[in-house]
């Protein structure tokens, strides 16, 4: 177990109690078990030189869950006590059924500890994050004198669980998660212009707004939104892109790796359904689902199944290997568990879910990829974007990008759309840069309501045959 004060069978329930109704519950089940969360949280915001907003939550409760087949029976409640397990049991119960129990074996065990456990919304008090975020207004009005506005945000996030099996056995852990984001409109002859900048993971807030750090995101932020003042509408038409290293990769992470979650494989519902051994990608291409990078916003020490996270290799050289899976669907399918059974809160069950999700590197410098590119866009930052994760179709916004003729930069693009799938995709890519790198921590996936912290990573790619959709009509 990790590290924690929390420990709801001294707290809410008896041990003995709280696993006799477990049992009972997975009786002629495959799998199942009592999930406990406390969470807390903080988010402050600044906008326009005014506290805009203050929140804090607290909330704690659990889940109860038995598995048998495909089929799921869950109830959750924010009541910890023993009437209402009682309760969740007797609705729970009736998706298991009666019999013998054939519970699928235990998570092994790991004593790796990916993070510290300590709770970072007491470690700076109320007053000196307000203070640091009217520091970070007054900083970018001072740097320039074309900044209008500027919102900022702090945001601290404490998650607890413990999770309890059929066995008598515990898994625990403490995830702390800590996030500074910093947006800025400028206007310059009555046009304006926004860029924002941001990150974290679960470390120390004080590591993320040391002066250097805050300073440096505001700068960036700052950036972005006077390369825009300058920006030109973006053409329209099929050309090749460079994608920059580590945020662009969440095209990766919404293109490609739903598609390699094991529920919509093993439903037959993803684009990559029945293609294991195949060529999916062009040849160098290597994509893996990485849960154990010390102190990454997608990264958790066991999944919330029990299971420690893993490195998982999902394409390997433009093969396709393997899936992401939580303990059912990796039962079905009958492969093991690789640790990515991930849910919101207590009230959600598990699926499988990304962790840090990465395109490993080439051997190209930037610079050679941009070479090759004769005609086309160079992509560096992303905003919003649509998936269809059954086709992986995909249209994302670029929130910077730059004209590229004859191996030549030039002058920055507003309103520029990319359009393809991924599957598609993964066999156009032509060049893989040795810039590999993580994205800043800002990450958050949604799929089938659920909301969860992720990471993604990827070098420069060049692609080649991306439509483009701008806002200057046709080159």
């Amino acid at each position: 177990m990790s590290d924690t004060d929390f420990n709801p069978f001294e707290q809410y329930f008896d041990r003995s109690e709280a696993l006799n109704i477990l049992k009972n519950t997975c009786a002629g089940a495959d799998d199942g078990e009592l999930f406990i969360e406390r969470r807390r949280s903080e988010n402050l915001m600044l906008d326009d030189s005014r506290l805009k907003s203050a929140n804090f939550d607290a909330s704690e409760g659990f889940g109860l869950r038995a598995v048998r087949g495909e089929v799921t029976g869950y109830a959750h409640s924010t009541e910890m006590t023993k009437a209402a397990l009682k309760r969740a049991s007797d609705t729970v119960g009736l998706a298991a059924g009666q019999g013998e129990a054939r519970l699928a074996d235990a998570p092994s065990r790991s004593n790796r500890a990916l993070y510290e456990s300590f709770d970072p919304t007491k470690e700076i008090t109320f007053s000196a994050k307000v203070d640091l975020l009217k520091e970070i207004d007054d900083y970018l009005r001072t740097l320039d004198k074309r900044v209008v506005q500027v919102s900022a945000s702090i945001a601290t996030n404490l998650q607890e669980i413990m999770i309890l099996r059929p066995e008598d056995e515990i898994w625990g852990d403490v995830r702390p998660l800590t996030r500074l984001n910093i947006s800025v409109i400028v206007e310059q002859d009555g046009r304006r212009e926004s860029g924002s900048a941001g990150g974290g993971g679960r470390y120390s807030l004080s590591e993320l707004i040391t002066p250097d750090k805050w300073k440096a995101t505001a700068q960036e932020a700052l950036r972005i939104a006077t390369v825009n003042l300058s920006a030109e509408d973006a053409p329209a038409g099929v050309m090749d892109i460079v994608l920059g290293p580590g945020w662009p990769g969440i095209l990766l992470h919404e293109a490609v790796g739903h598609g390699l979650e094991g529920d919509f494989n093993r439903k037959g519902t993803s684009a990559f359904a029945g293609l294991l051994g195949q060529q999916v990608a062009a040849k160098g291409v290597t994509v893996v689902d990485d849960g154990t990078l010390p102190n990454r916003r997608g990264s958790i020490t066991i999944d919330d199944e029990g299971t420690p996270s893993s490195r998982n290799v999902l394409i390997e050289d433009g093969i396709l290997v393997g899936f992401m899976q939580d303990r059912q669907n990796a039962r079905l399918m009958g492969v093991d568990p690789t640790g990515n059974g991930r849910r919101q809160s207590y009230a959600h069950a598990p699926m499988p879910r990304m962790t840090n999700t990465i395109m490993e590197g080439g051997n190209a410098t930037p610079a050679e990829l941009l070479t090759d590119l004769k005609d086309g866009i160079y992509a560096v930052g992303f905003g919003g974007g649509q998936v269809d994760i059954t086709n992986g179709k995909f249209v994302f916004s670029c929130t910077e990008a730059y004209r590229v003729q004859n191996g030549q930069v030039g002058a920055p693009i507003k309103g520029a759309t990319l359009i393809g799938d991924g599957a598609t995709a993964l066999k156009h890519i032509r060049g893989l840069g040795n810039d590999m790198e993580l994205d800043p921590g800002m990450g958050t996936c949604g799929k089938s309501g659920q909301w969860v912290p992720v990471g993604v990573g990827q070098p420069s790619v060049l692609i080649g045959g991306l439509t483009v959709g701008g806002s200057g009509g046709a080159r």
